[in-house]
């Protein structure tokens, strides 16, 4: 991909997303508009909830911590992160995150194979 082009596929992603800082392989650039073009029919709206338990450790002895990832696309091009956790012992909490630039939707989707 010649400079130029390069550099038009980056002006176009950087409408829909933040591209600030962001140095983008040719692949990844290809692979974002990509993502953006099908955004609509294939992303939108989808929802993908994920559950693990694990043991940990505190000064009051061993415990069981679950977490609970929910990944949505939302109506923007973008993904929000809601993450859950609790353990046995009482402990719990809850945090959001919304991944609106192209640096993070690249390594969502790389964290999922």
């Amino acid at each position: 991909m010649d400079r130029n082009e390069k550099k038009r596929l980056r002006e176009r992603i950087g409408e829909r997303l933040d591209v600030s800082g962001a140095r983008l392989t040719d692949d990844e650039a290809v692979f974002l508009s990509d993502f953006i073009d099908e955004y609509d029919e294939k992303h939108r709206g989808r929802t993908e909830t994920r559950t693990s338990s694990h043991p940990g450790w505190s000064s009051d002895g061993k415990y069981v911590r679950t977490d609970k990832f929910t990944d949505t696309f939302t109506d923007e091009v973008g993904i929000r992160t809601d993450h859950e956790y609790w353990d046995d012992d009482g402990q719990s909490g809850q945090s959001t995150r919304d991944i609106k630039d192209a640096r993070g939707i690249l390594n969502w989707f790389k964290e999922r194979g």
